[in-house]
């Protein structure tokens, strides 16, 4: 092999070092305008979530003025089951236990 093609080959070898390179710079770039896209609607749609939960406990509190804080009632379910679904829908929708108030608990048939 001579100098020559010793050369070409390097330079060919470098030049597809680089378009890989640059293949991978946009990549990166594509996917990080795509999770900041999903990022978004995501956070989007907490809000609403958080909107939708904070509108229907009003609801709830003018519909049930009799109910009082810190009432529960629990129809045919004992209380270690009402704590592990109270534990449950605390965790889907990312509201602390703390700030959601349940009325009644009841099991279906």
């Amino acid at each position: 092999m001579s100098v020559a093609d010793s050369i070409t080959i390097s330079v060919l070898g470098l030049f597809v070092v680089f378009l890989v390179l640059i293949l991978l710079s946009f990549l990166i770039s594509i996917q990080s305008i795509i999770i900041k896209y999903i990022d978004g609607w995501q956070q989007k749609k907490s809000e609403t979530v958080q909107i939708m939960v904070q509108t229907a406990g009003e609801g709830a509190e003018a519909a049930d003025e009799g109910w009082t804080a810190g009432e529960l009632k629990l129809i045919g379910v004992d209380e270690r089951t009402a704590a592990m679904i109270m534990a449950i829908i605390s965790d889907e929708s990312q509201i602390p236990l703390s700030e959601l108030q349940f009325k009644m608990i009841k099991a279906i048939d």
